[in-house]
């Protein structure tokens, strides 16, 4: 009996350790962009068939376009799509794009009510509501916002990403945010302000090469996961602390048409290892359908 308790004692004291050891693997992000929702969503089997295609793909994440304008008239549509994607373990972000949400009044009064259309959408839906919001918000657009080293707008755009926040994360929601590798490019307290405004970014990196560039499939790849990496440790470079965002990758199908997956998956075993790798997204499903 003394035995059986102190074999009882040592197990009860090396639990945490077994328990850290049993701990599954660090999950990643595999987003999909879904543009003219109302469409997609619409055409026969347009749910069923983007669940499979999010399947067959590794998809655990989708971002759906959602317009005011059309919201009452896609609300069973979203409905019935989250719900068909839950079941099958996928999340469904709202996709809110906007040029100019970074400055103050009545544009990011606009965007603030979008989120709160949304908030209400999931409230009406428990179980079948959207699980973050999915912010495309592009100032650089604009003329006056063009040009190398020309961050005039990060600040109003670093607010427009904590204002959502305060609204999507006591609803229960994430925030994710689409950013240019311009905005890398910014000295260390400009990139501060950022990776401290939300929990998750996006780096759009696209047109590094293209399916006619005469380069193997290995070498796009390899310079698809240089190029992570090097973003990476820009983006990070002297930056330290628990509120920085974590980062995916964003690659597009045109740059690599039916190599994409085999390029993610590269660009992946580069990147696991580091803290600050969420994981990668690909633009878009709609080129998908349009090439059927």
């Amino acid at each position: 009996m003394k035995a059986l308790r102190i074999c009882m004692l040592c197990a009860f004291v090396c639990w945490p350790q077994w328990q850290a050891d049993a701990q599954p693997p660090q999950s990643f992000v595999h987003g999909l962009w879904v543009w003219k929702s109302d469409q997609v969503l619409r055409a026969p089997r347009g749910a069923e068939r983007l669940r499979d295609f999010c399947r067959e793909q590794g998809i655990n994440e989708v971002y759906l376009s959602y317009s005011a304008a059309k919201a009452a008239t896609e609300e069973a549509d979203f409905q019935r799509t989250i719900g068909l994607l839950h079941r099958a373990g996928i999340r469904a972000e709202a996709l809110l794009s906007s040029t100019d949400a970074d400055e103050p009044g009545k544009h990011l009064e606009t965007l603030l009510n979008h989120v709160k259309e949304i908030v209400a959408f999931n409230r009406m839906h428990p179980g079948s509501g959207f699980d973050g919001i999915h912010l495309d918000i592009e100032p650089q657009q604009r003329p006056e916002n063009k040009g190398p080293g020309n961050l005039r707008f990060l600040p109003g755009l670093a607010n427009a990403f904590r204002a959502v926040r305060t609204l999507a994360e006591p609803a229960g929601m994430t925030v994710n945010a689409d950013i240019q590798n311009k905005l890398l490019k910014g000295d260390r307290e400009q990139r501060k302000m950022l990776l401290a405004a939300t929990p998750r970014v996006t780096l759009m990196m696209y047109e590094l090469s293209s399916p006619s560039d005469g380069q193997s499939p290995a070498q796009k790849a390899d310079k698809a996961a240089a190029a992570s990496q090097k973003f990476l440790a820009m983006a990070y470079d002297g930056l330290s602390g628990r509120n920085l965002a974590r980062m995916a990758i964003a690659l597009r199908t045109p740059d690599y048409g039916e190599l994409l997956p085999l390029v993610l998956k590269s660009l992946q075993e580069a990147n696991r290892s580091n803290p600050h790798y969420l994981g990668w997204a690909r633009h878009s499903y709609n080129d998908i359908l349009d090439a059927r």
